[in-house]
């Protein structure tokens, strides 16, 4: 498959798009949202998240605007020093990281908690974006689809031992997209595919495999999925979380109880972070649910505009990252959230309450920017 080439036609190489205010709109629009849907969940009881939330959004202009004013190139210069700090990062949080939910993800600096593994997502974006630009002569012998794997391979190993199933899958995901768009032989890709499903099937059909590499709660997740596949939800138990999403939006109807007036928000647990759209779809309906999904294909749009625009390969395959970290956060999420997919821990971007969430799509919109800023212009 050939690497991405397709550019517009009818304007000048010399001619630069400019700030792509639509692109800035967008994340500024989806930014409210989320800060006035953190707001409800904790109103009528305690606002420390939205609080909290404030201030994430404040400091995360800063890593915005380094990955916005910094040229795109010298992340690649940088590649083994930014390869060589995200094993570090993720490396750290299994000796010194403190443990949440069943799970070590987090290095406290005083009173801010990083997640390493969410800044991994960006890191992995650019390191393998260098990869594949410094090998693009030689982007469809084995030894580049065999080198890219192991690169990614690195630090999924270090992120599933926290462990935290659903970054390591978004991780699987960006190496694939990337891997695509470069033009890596899909052969290649689908043998690995092959592989990785053959032995998805053995952990889940052979009953000691399962309980050998997956954790207690990760079962139960599955097995709820399952059993609302079938029919046979257990309600009361391993699917009390997505049996609340499901009434609150039954509860908001087409277009909702109103803003700060739903009834289940403080019964769905981790409303405001994993499950913080199931307060959208009650207290805006349907209608209000639709307007943000809308704001959401908008998001994606210019994304991908920007990669069809990108003037080079190395241009191209950052914005197939960023696209694909965000658009797989968010199916995942909603998913979630819709009883689709498994309870797998992805925040919904600029909804959901977290400052290293924040900051990683702050920083990925930054770096997006960066790039358009570079480009050719085109018609709307």
């Amino acid at each position: 498959m050939a690497a991405i080439t397709l550019r517009p036609t009818g304007s000048s190489r010399n001619e630069k798009v400019g700030t792509d205010w639509w692109l800035i709109g967008t994340t500024l629009a989806l930014t409210i949202v989320g800060l006035l849907a953190i707001f409800s969940s904790g109103h009528g009881g305690s606002l420390t998240s939205f609080k909290k939330q404030l201030f994430n959004v404040a400091v995360g202009i800063v890593p915005m605007a380094i990955f916005g004013l910094v040229h795109p190139r010298m992340w690649a210069k940088l590649m083994p020093f930014v390869y060589g700090a995200n094993l570090l990062g993720l490396a750290a949080v299994l000796m010194v990281g403190t443990s949440k939910l069943g799970a070590e993800r987090w290095i406290n600096l005083g009173p801010i908690g990083l997640q390493p593994s969410e800044a991994s997502k960006i890191l992995l974006v650019l390191t393998l974006a260098s990869f594949y630009s410094m090998r693009q002569d030689r982007i469809k012998e084995p030894s580049t689809f065999l080198i890219g794997m192991a690169h990614m391979f690195v630090p999924i190993a270090l992120v599933l031992k926290q462990p935290h199933l659903g970054a390591s899958l978004l991780l699987v995901t960006v190496w694939i997209s990337l891997s695509l768009v470069a033009g890596v032989p899909p052969k290649f890709l689908a043998a690995v595919v092959g592989c990785f499903l053959a032995v998805t099937t053995l952990v889940f059909a052979v009953k000691p495999v399962r309980e050998t590499l997956l954790r207690p709660y990760q079962i139960e997740r599955i097995e709820e999925i399952i059993g609302v596949a079938k029919g046979k939800s257990d309600k009361q138990d391993k699917g009390w979380q997505t049996e609340m999403a499901k009434l609150a939006f039954g509860n908001g109807g087409l277009s909702g109880t109103g803003f700060l007036k739903g009834e289940q928000k403080h019964r769905v647990p981790l409303q405001d972070t994993d499950f913080i759209f199931t307060l959208i779809g009650e207290e805006f309906g349907l209608l209000g649910s639709l307007s943000v999904l809308g704001l959401f294909a908008m998001l994606f749009y210019r994304l991908w505009l920007g990669l069809l625009n990108a003037s080079d390969f190395y241009y191209q395959m950052l914005m197939a990252g960023i696209l694909t970290v965000l658009a797989f956060h968010t199916f995942v999420n909603l998913g979630m959230v819709l009883q689709l997919l498994p309870v797998v821990g992805l925040w919904c971007p600029f909804l959901s309450y977290g400052g290293t969430a924040i900051w990683l799509c702050m920083s990925l919109i930054g770096l997006a920017l960066n790039i358009r800023v570079r480009e050719r212009a085109v018609l709307f």
